[in-house]
């Protein structure tokens, strides 16, 4: 007789397709399957024991099966689980977005839902698009994105990304975009100071010379995620900013990842006092709970689609699940229980906590670098530390090392030959200290054969 394990995994495979899972090699070795999850650890169906270290990517806040979180769901389902937002509303989807408008960078005070961070994706551009439109300029049409960036795998999400490997076999479904640098201190020859002098260059020349038919720039401020947590240079968000306005275009702020705390602030853009025109939340939103999603938009932007019904400048834009009651819900739990701890305020004192802690792999001969914002870090390994040779993708470095960290306790995702570590932000010192230890002993044990 199969053991519930062997009957689910058999399930697994038959059934259920892994999103970027490349289900040959999962199914070729024993699938994890979990079963629960308590404070910041998740268990498997055989009982085994993990810490979340990458917030179930990326997502968790206050750790798992939190009582005020659950209760809030609990108290919306006596109530309602859906209703629409289609020429309607309901208490949590408004309460929400006050909320929501209340803590966003100054000016973003219309708040439009969706189910997850690529449709909020674009819902911003097909907004910006519009926008421009409804105003009578026909000629804004295109984008700028950053290279290697990454805003989901919608088509129009993908249209502004820029990761080859994600992106490229889908390139004939796109419309084009311009590609400008991402400051990549550690890969550019020149450092910090001449990447960021690259980046800024490169869109000052592009706007200077094509402003009149670009309609927006997006970009993942601070930190850029899926390339392997790559940190701008002080100041960078915010001349971007400066040179959107001083030639008219449009600015989206990315912060599906960053946002809610993760990078030591409420959004990464309050870290440079920028306020961009459209800014896309999701994730944290509802302390990784429930798939809701939000973009925001400013008044100016708001009024472009305010008009009569003749007009036809309606945001025909849409989905069933928009505003949904329960995630609404649990979202303003989540915020209320962010600000009852007051979260944020304690991640300056957790990421220094971390910084030290891994401050002891610098010198070791395979890790080539350790960015870090808030509680979001990347540690990239190199096969040559001096001449920061990367490792062949073939060789799986970043796989083998996030294998090894779940043999001993913890979970986490690699970009390509990046460790990502992003504990939930309620996680302790004590669990912190836990984890680093786990995430040091398992790139030294692959790296090094320790």
């Amino acid at each position: 007789m199969l053991t519930d394990y062997e009957r689910l995994a058999n399930l697994n495979k038959d059934y259920l397709w892994n999103p970027f899972t490349q289900m040959k090699d999962y199914l070729s070795s024993d699938p994890l399957i979990i079963e629960r999850g308590e404070g910041i650890k998740l268990y498997d169906v055989q009982g085994r024991a993990y810490y979340d270290g990458f917030s179930s990517v990326w997502l968790n806040v206050h750790g798992h099966n939190v009582p005020e979180l659950n209760q809030a769901i609990t108290d919306q389902l006596s109530r309602v689980a859906h209703s629409t937002l289609l020429g309607m509303a309901n208490r949590p989807a408004i309460e929400l977005a006050e909320k929501l408008a209340g803590i966003a960078p100054r000016g973003l005070n219309k708040v439009f839902y969706s189910d997850s961070g690529a449709t909020g994706v674009e819902i911003a551009i097909k907004m910006a698009f519009q926008y421009w439109k409804n105003k009578g300029v026909n000629n804004k049409k295109s984008f700028i994105t950053m290279n290697q960036a990454y805003h989901g795998d919608t088509i129009g999400a993908v249209s502004v990304g820029a990761i080859p490997l994600y992106h490229e076999v889908f390139r004939p479904m796109l419309f084009p975009s311009h590609i400008i640098p991402y400051p990549n201190a550690y890969r550019h020859e020149g450092g910090e100071k001449m990447a960021l002098d690259a980046t800024l260059t490169a869109l000052r020349d592009l706007l200077e010379t094509s402003a009149e038919e670009i309609a927006a720039l997006i970009v993942e401020p601070i930190v850029q995620g899926a390339s392997g947590i790559i940190t701008m240079p002080p100041n960078c968000l915010r001349e971007m900013a400066a040179l959107c306005r001083q030639h008219d275009v449009l600015l989206i702020a990315d912060e599906v990842a960053t946002g809610f705390g993760r990078t030591g602030a409420m959004f990464a853009c309050d870290l440079e006092d920028v306020s961009p025109d459209l800014m896309v939340v999701g994730k944290g939103l509802t302390g990784g709970y429930l798939p809701v999603a939000a973009t925001l938009a400013t008044d100016e932007v708001y009024q472009a689609f305010y008009a009569d019904y003749e007009e036809q400048k309606t945001f025909f834009h849409g989905h069933s699940f928009t505003g949904n009651p329960l995630g609404c819900a649990v979202a303003l739990a989540s915020l209320k229980l962010m600000e009852e701890r007051k979260m944020i305020e304690g991640v300056g004192a957790k990421a220094t906590f971390v910084e030290q802690k891994l401050s002891k792999l610098k010198d070791r001969p395979h890790v080539g670098d350790i960015r870090q914002k808030g509680l979001m870090v990347g540690i990239e390994l190199v096969r040559n530390k001096a001449s920061r040779e990367a490792y062949d993708w073939a060789e799986r470095i970043g796989v083998r090392a996030t294998q090894r960290a779940r043999e001993l306790g913890m979970l986490t995702r690699p970009l390509g030959n990046v460790m990502v570590f992003i504990p939930p932000l309620a996680s302790t010192e004590t669990e912190l200290d836990a984890m680093t230890d786990i995430l040091a002993k398992s790139i030294i044990d692959v790296t090094e054969g320790g």
